[in-house]
């Protein structure tokens, strides 16, 4: 069951899978952080096509093309502010990820790789957040036609969270 998730500690802009997940802002632009290091590594035409989009409430997706990355595609997701938004907002980071499985499957995407959303600028507990992540991804692992999901973590910190989370589960 497990053997279709991998935790890494990798730069997500590196991997060459279908597609990296973007913790998006919510007006798609260039942000800071991993944000900002996907739109920088895309190149400017990432930040042209997303010019076109209108804001993106919390816990949708939208698609965009790779450009420069190795990834082909770029899924964008807002992630809900934990120190903002107390109704719901589980819930709601359970979306992102809901939607980021839905979105790759209607695609037909074989590999995806997925940062620790929310947990940089908006403030996510690495507890709380990393067992949403794990929990909800593990709900979909046995129907998913997608054959790898990478958590990509950008500390060791965070890969041993995610790694107790998905052992717990095993």
């Amino acid at each position: 069951m497990n053997n279709k998730i991998e935790i890494i500690l990798k730069d997500i802009t590196t991997l060459n899978v279908d597609a990296i997940i973007n913790s998006a802002n919510s007006s798609l632009m260039r942000g800071s952080g991993l944000c900002g290091a996907i739109f920088r590594s895309a190149g400017k035409e990432l930040d042209e096509e997303c010019s076109r989009y209108s804001k993106l409430k919390v816990g949708e997706v939208i698609l965009t093309e790779g450009y420069n990355l190795p990834s082909k595609k770029i899924i964008h997701t807002v992630a809900p502010k934990y120190y903002l938004e107390e109704d719901d907002r589980e819930e709601k980071l359970k979306n992102c990820y809901k939607n980021i499985i839905k979105i790759a499957e209607l695609n037909n995407f074989k590999s995806i790789a997925i940062p620790c959303i929310g947990m940089g600028l908006y403030k996510w507990p690495l507890e709380i957040g990393a067992k949403i992540a794990v929990d909800t991804i593990l709900g979909f692992i046995n129907t998913t036609n997608i054959e790898k999901i990478y958590f990509v973590c950008g500390t060791i910190e965070q890969q041993e969270i995610y790694n107790k989370y998905l052992e717990e589960n095993k």
